[in-house]
C-alpha cells in the first residue's frame, strides 16, 4: 500500500521542523555548556594561581571554585528573567538572547588580564563575567528543553527533550578535548601564560554558528497554540509559586543528586586525581573525556528508554545507583592507576546519563504548558544552587577537614536520596501528554479551518 504521509507536504514540514529543533536545541546548549565547562576546568587547573594567588594552594583552589559557584548562584536570575519572557514572548527570541549573553562573557574571560597585571580588579572582573555566564545558562536550559520537546510527539518527550541534556556532556567533551590538546601541545608554562585563553576565545566562532542555526527556526507549536488561544500567562512566576508548588518542589529536588554527581565526575575528580593520587593533568582529563563522549550517546538512549518504561521508576533506580557507586569508586582508584580511574569515571557518568537523560522531560511535564518555561527554569536554577554550585566547594572542604574519601561518598549518597524524594513527589508523564493533546487540538483545528478554501 502506498504511504500517503510521504507525499503530504505538511507532514514532511513537521518532520523537518522536529529535526531542526532537535539539532538547534542540542548544538546551542552544547555551545553554551562548552563555555561553562571551559571555565569549570580552568578553575580546577589554573585560575587559582592566575587570579587568586596565595602561598597556600588549597586557598587558591577554594577561591577559584567560589567563582565556579557564582555561575550557579546567578542562574536563578536568568531563570526568573528569561523564564518569564519565554512564557510571554516565546521560546525562540529568548534562546537567541541567552546564547549571545554567555558567548560574549566567555570571550571576554579569554582576554581578561590576570592578577599579576591589574591586581584585585582581575578576580572582580572574572566574578562579574562568571555571573553573566550563569544568568545566560539559567535562561537557556528551560527553553532548549521546550524547543525540542514541543516540536516533537509528547509521547516521546523523553527522547526529544534529551537533546538539551546532551549539551552538557557534548560541551564538556569539546571543552576538555580542547584543553587536553592544548596541554599536550604546550608546556606547563605556556599553558598557564596564554594557552588556556585559546579555549575561551574559540567561543566567538562557536556562538556565531549556534546563532545561525537558531535564527532559522520557527516558534514552537505549543507556544503558537497558546498565542492562538490567548492563554499566555501575565504573571507566570507568581502563578508557579501559588498554583504549582508541589510540581516546583519535585522538580527542584530531583535535580540535586545529578548535579552533585556530575560535579564529582567532571570537575572535582580533576583536583582529586592530581592532588591526592599524584596523577598528571592530562591523564585525569582523558578519563573525563572518555566518560563524556559516552554520555553524548547514552543520554538520548536513556531518554528514549524513559518513554517506554515508567520515567519515575527509571529515575529512581538511577538515583539509588548514584548513591551507591562512590563507595566503590574511591577504593578502586586508591592505587593511583589510570585504568581504574577511567573505569570509575565512566561508570559514574553512565549512571548520571540515566538520571540526566530523562530529567528534562520529567521536569517539563511537572508543569502545565503555559507555565513550563518559567517552572522548568526556576526548578533548574534553584536546584543548581543547592546541588552543583556548592558541590566542588564541599568536596574540597570535606577532603581537607577529614583527609578521607568517606565524607565525599556520604555527601553524594545524601544528594541522591534528595533526588529520590523528588521523584516520589512528581507526577507521571501521562498527565502532561493529555494536557498537550488538549492544547494542540483547538490549534490544529484552527489551522485546518484557515487552510480550507473559502466558498465564493
Amino acid at each position: 500500500m502506498h504511504d500517503t504521509t510521504k507525499d503530504d507536504p505538511r507532514a514532511s514540514e513537521r518532520r523537518s521542523g522536529v529535526r531542526r529543533a532537535f539539532v538547534a536545541s542540542l548544538t546551542g546548549t552544547a555551545l553554551e555548556w562548552y563555555d561553562f565547562a571551559v571555565y569549570s576546568a580552568a578553575a580546577a587547573l589554573v585560575f587559582g594561581d592566575l587570579f587568586f594567588p596565595s602561598e597556600d594552594p588549597l586557598t587558591g583552589t577554594l577561591l577559584a571554585f567560589s567563582t565556579y559557584a557564582v555561575g550557579y548562584v546567578s542562574r536563578p536570575l536568568g531563570g526568573i528573567v528569561f523564564g518569564r519572557l519565554g512564557d510571554v514572548i516565546g521560546r525562540k527570541k529568548v534562546l537567541i538572547a541567552t546564547l549571545v549573553l554567555i558567548g560574549a562573557a566567555t570571550f571576554l574571560i579569554g582576554v581578561l588580564p590576570t592578577y599579576s597585571t591589574i591586581g584585585v580588579a582581575a578576580p572582580i572582573a572574572l566574578v562579574v563575567l562568571r555571573f553573566a555566564q550563569g544568568v545566560g545558562v539559567g535562561g537557556e536550559w528551560g527553553g532548549a528543553v521546550l524547543l525540542s520537546s514541543e516540536f516533537g510527539d509528547s509521547r516521546r518527550r523523553g527522547f526529544y527533550a534529551s537533546a538539551a541534556q546532551v549539551g552538557p556532556p557534548a560541551g564538556n567533551l569539546l571543552a576538555n578535548g580542547v584543553l587536553a590538546a592544548l596541554g599536550a601541545l604546550l608546556t606547563e608554562a605556556q599553558f598557564e601564560a596564554w594557552g588556556w585563553r585559546v579555549a575561551f576565545l574559540l567561543s566567538g566562532a562557536l556562538v556565531a554558528f549556534g546563532l545561525w542555526i537558531r535564527a532559522k527556526l520557527e516558534e514552537t507549536p505549543v507556544f503558537k497554540a497558546m498565542e492562538a488561544e490567548q492563554s499566555r500567562p501575565e504573571a507566570p512566576i507568581r502563578e508557579v509559586f501559588t498554583t504549582q508548588p508541589r510540581a516546583l518542589l519535585a522538580a527542584i529536588l530531583c535535580r540535586v543528586g545529578p548535579d552533585v554527581l556530575y560535579a564529582m565526575f567532571t570537575v572535582f575528580v580533576l583536583t582529586y586525581a592530581t592532588g591526592e593520587l599524584g596523577m598528571s593533568r592530562g591523564s585525569a582529563l582523558a578519563a573525563v573525556l572518555i566518560g563524556s563522549s559516552l554520555q553524548v550517546f547514552l543520554m538520548p538512549l536513556a531518554g528514549a528508554v524513559s518513554d517506554r518504561i515508567n520515567r519515575r521508576v527509571l529515575y529512581g533506580c538511577a538515583a539509588v545507583a548514584a548513591g551507591v557507586w562512590p563507595f566503590l569508586f574511591f577504593p578502586m582508584i586508591g592505587g593511583g592507576s589510570w585504568i581504574p580511574l577511567a573505569l570509575g569515571v565512566v561508570v559514574g557518568l553512565v549512571i548520571h546519563s540515566f538520571l540526566y537523560g530523562p530529567q528534562a522531560a520529567f521536569i517539563a511535564e511537572q508543569f502545565s504548558p503555559r507555565l513550563r518555561y518559567t517552572g522548568s527554569s526556576l526548578a533548574y536554577t534553584l536546584a543548581g544552587i543547592i546541588g552543583g554550585a556548592i558541590a566542588p566547594l564541599l568536596f574540597t572542604t570535606l577532603l581537607s577537614a577529614y583527609g578521607s574519601w568517606l565524607p565525599l561518598a556520604l555527601y553524594i549518597a545524601v544528594a541522591a536520596a534528595v533526588s529520590l524524594a523528588g521523584v516520589l513527589l512528581g507526577r507521571d508523564p501521562e498527565a502532561a501528554v493529555d494536557e498537550d493533546a488538549q492544547l494542540a487540538a483547538p490549534a490544529a483545528q484552527a489551522t485546518a479551518d484557515a487552510a480550507r478554501p473559502t466558498a465564493v
